[in-house]
């Protein structure tokens, strides 16, 4: 073992029963456990926040199955160093012996000519890739290479799993439990870690080697035997606060800068809003993932108050893949400040999830015959489409018709709010639909 090896590394599992949280993929009978008990596993990508165990479970893997590892980080890896890899698992290819395990980490900061020269390899089986990536790889990774591959998404780890993780960690870690470690208060470990395994090792070590005056790792410690050290909330955050990163995109902080950013824009303030902004920018963020969620935060927030604001938003996602940096900062400004000051409004939102919660809570309900398509001669026998009003053939083109299924009535999914665009829906609704709806 490495002296200056750090925590997250000692106390990584090396098994499936070690393995804490993600009890939806690898607790007993779930889906992935029962996969990798089989001996027999496809292509899959892992999705998740940082610190859940993507690389951890990777390893896990080819251990249980004795396949041979390869790692690769897509941040330090070009299409180069993948060839080398196929080659190498080619040439271990044997009849009695499973494939051998690539695993690419942030698979999302991949391009297509290097997601490309995967394609091969996997669809051959000659190796079985595992991705990881915080992003949603249905916008990271490319249509071929993600229809061959299976997406398992890691949630961040939950209370009881921390605690658990904070006490194996003093007690049974080579250096740690050489001291005498007592948790009075463990909040702020359990705040700041945000469900990070990493994150919570990281912040006992500092912690500890605070304590024992010393600058990185508890094991430069002259005399440590038995030494008393006491954790408390007070004590966290001073060392936290202290070696805290302005930005860490990798994922230190990056959760929380994105949601000081939406919730900025989307309370009406285009000063912290774009203050949120130079944050991720300065701190190298991808800019396409500040725009994605720009486009995303048009449509929930702003909505109807304001369309033209998804129509800036998108135009914003594109012109940032066109332009690149550093100008992209200006069209990303531009856009912050209109999102943020435009009028907001989630009733597309809301009617949205409405409408999905009747679904689920009144099944398939049939098609009224009326608004049924009616393509063949038997259909038209059964009545299907009969008695359509077309609402062109009438004036304003408008004429009342019932289009939801009648065990719903006049339910009502969408409510205009309160702003002046909204308002002139709500009045242009009542007019051609009277009482109905109640507009």
């Amino acid at each position: 073992m490495l002296a200056n090896q750090p925590l997250a590394d000692r106390m990584r599992p090396t098994t499936l029963d070690d393995f804490l949280g993600q009890e939806q993929l690898v607790g007993e009978d779930a889906i992935l456990r029962k996969t990798i008990e089989s001996g027999k596993i496809p292509s899959f990508i892992l999705w998740g926040p940082p610190g859940v165990g993507k690389t951890t479970l990777a390893r896990i893997i080819a251990n249980v199955q004795n396949r041979p590892f390869y790692q690769l980080s897509a941040v330090h890896s070009g299409v180069k160093d993948v060839r080398e890899t196929i080659e190498k698992a080619k040439k271990q290819q044997f009849f009695d012996r499973p494939n051998p395990v690539l695993f690419i980490d942030e698979i999302h900061r991949f391009n297509k000519s290097q997601q490309d020269s995967l394609l091969g390899a996997v669809e051959q089986g000659v190796l079985t890739l595992i991705g990881a990536t915080t992003e949603n790889p249905s916008f990271e990774v490319i249509p071929p290479l993600l229809s061959r591959c299976q997406v398992y998404v890691l949630k961040p780890l939950e209370k009881k799993d921390l605690e658990k993780l904070i006490k194996k960690a003093i007690s049974t870690d080579i250096y740690l439990k050489e001291f005498d470690i007592k948790v009075k208060e463990n909040e702020a470990m359990l705040r700041y870690s945000g469900g990070d395994a990493r994150k919570l090792y990281n912040i006992i070590e500092l912690v500890v080697s605070a304590e024992l005056g010393i600058d990185d790792h508890p094991a430069k410690a002259k005399s440590k035997k038995k030494q008393k050290i006491v954790f408390n909330n007070e004590k966290v955050l001073k060392r936290v606060q202290e070696k805290m990163a302005l930005y860490d995109k990798s994922g230190e902080q990056h959760y929380d800068i994105i949601s000081a950013f939406i919730k900025s824009i989307r309370g009406s303030d285009p000063n912290a809003a774009v203050y949120w902004l130079a944050r991720m920018v300065e701190g190298g963020e991808d800019l396409k993932f500040i725009a994605r969620r720009m486009v995303i935060l048009a449509a929930e927030d702003i909505g109807l108050a304001n369309p033209n604001a998804l129509l800036l938003a998108q135009s914003c996602f594109e012109a940032v893949n066109v332009i690149g940096w550093p100008e992209s900062r200006i069209i990303l400004s531009e856009a912050v400040i209109y999102l943020a000051s435009s009028p907001k409004s989630n009733s597309a939102y809301m009617a949205i999830n409405s409408a999905q919660e009747e679904v689920k809570k009144s099944g398939d309900l049939p098609v009224p015959l009326n608004i049924r398509n009616a393509p063949t001669k038997l259909m038209k026998e059964l009545d299907y489409g009969k008695g359509y009003k077309y609402a062109h053939s009438y004036e304003g083109n408008f004429v009342k018709e019932k289009f939801l299924p009648d065990e719903l009535g006049d339910k009502k999914l969408y409510e205009p709010q309160k702003n002046t665009r909204e308002e002139e829906i709500r009045k242009h609704l009542k007019k051609l639909w009277e009482d109905k709806y109640g507009y």
